[in-house]
């Protein structure tokens, strides 16, 4: 059971681990032990996840995010399976834990009236600039 709050708890059975062969320095164990863990996570269709806490984590512009809505985690971070799995799961539950806090809404606020002269004054500014790069007339 994995715990991402008081209330939200994800069971084993919704997370689907692979192991495979790790990449990278290792010598001839790395290609003889599948030490990188793959951890899907079906968020779309998990019974455990708030539907409002679901949406949010589907809205994220995250590349680990199927177009299905499975969330795949890879963890090849160290030389033992144990604490890629460790590494993958915890990884999970921080992705969730961003999104648990619903995101506060902006409140439209009016430009004062330095930011107004500020932005004007630099407008004449650069309109000065580019004048400047045209070709000089016969009373310059």
């Amino acid at each position: 059971m994995l715990t991402i709050s008081r209330s939200i708890h994800i069971p084993e059975s919704e997370l689907v681990e692979r192991f495979l062969r790790a990449d990278g320095p290792g010598g001839q164990h790395v290609n003889r032990t599948e030490s990188a863990v793959e951890l899907r996570f079906d968020v779309a269709r998990s019974p455990s996840l708030p539907e409002a806490l679901r949406g949010r984590v589907l809205e994220r512009a995250d590349r680990r995010l199927t177009s299905d809505g499975v969330l795949v985690i890879q963890a090849r971070r160290f030389r033992d399976q144990g604490r890629n799995r460790e590494d993958a799961r915890a990884r999970l539950i921080e992705i969730i834990r961003e999104v648990l806090q619903p995101p506060t809404r902006r409140i439209a606020t009016k430009p004062t009236r330095g930011s107004k002269e500020r932005r004007l004054a630099g407008k004449q500014q650069r309109g000065q600039i580019k004048k400047g790069r045209g070709r000089p007339s016969l009373h310059d």
